[in-house]
């Protein structure tokens, strides 16, 4: 098994970067460019992955009240993950993303993981930046 975390501090309310970070519809926006995904009967949605061209089912959990997204594969069990975001100072937040691999054929290894979850943080920071500004403005 195999476990990465990344965490980035973004300048915006949590309630923000959750209700941004939670938008299904919008996932494509900020997850990493190889995956998509796609809401089918909640919690249920389906991850394709453009690497291996597969559409995988998954769970998808929003969990508002805490502030946390989890997911995780449903048929293969070959992954987990969650996204937390919590308020540090004020008018900022702190957003954790971990990932658990149970299977090392389905584990991209450490480099591309912790570059994958950077460049996702990033984007999300860019999303929710793009949407406060929009509201303020």
């Amino acid at each position: 098994m195999s476990e990465y975390e990344r965490s980035r501090t973004m300048s915006a309310q949590p309630e923000q970067v959750f209700d941004q970070a939670a938008q299904v519809e919008q996932m494509d926006t900020w997850l990493p460019d190889a995956l998509h995904v796609r809401a089918e009967d909640p919690p249920s949605v389906t991850v394709h992955e453009d690497r291996t061209d597969e559409d995988t089912s998954a769970t998808l959990r929003s969990r508002p009240d805490q502030m946390r997204i989890e997911w995780g594969t449903r048929e293969r069990g070959g992954y987990t993950g969650w996204l937390q975001v919590a308020g540090v100072d004020s008018g900022a937040s702190e957003v954790i993303v971990h990932l658990s691999f149970f299977d090392d054929a389905r584990d991209p290894g450490e480099d591309a993981v912790g570059n994958a979850l950077d460049t996702s943080l990033r984007r999300l920071e860019e999303q929710v930046r793009l949407r406060v500004d929009g509201a303020a403005g």
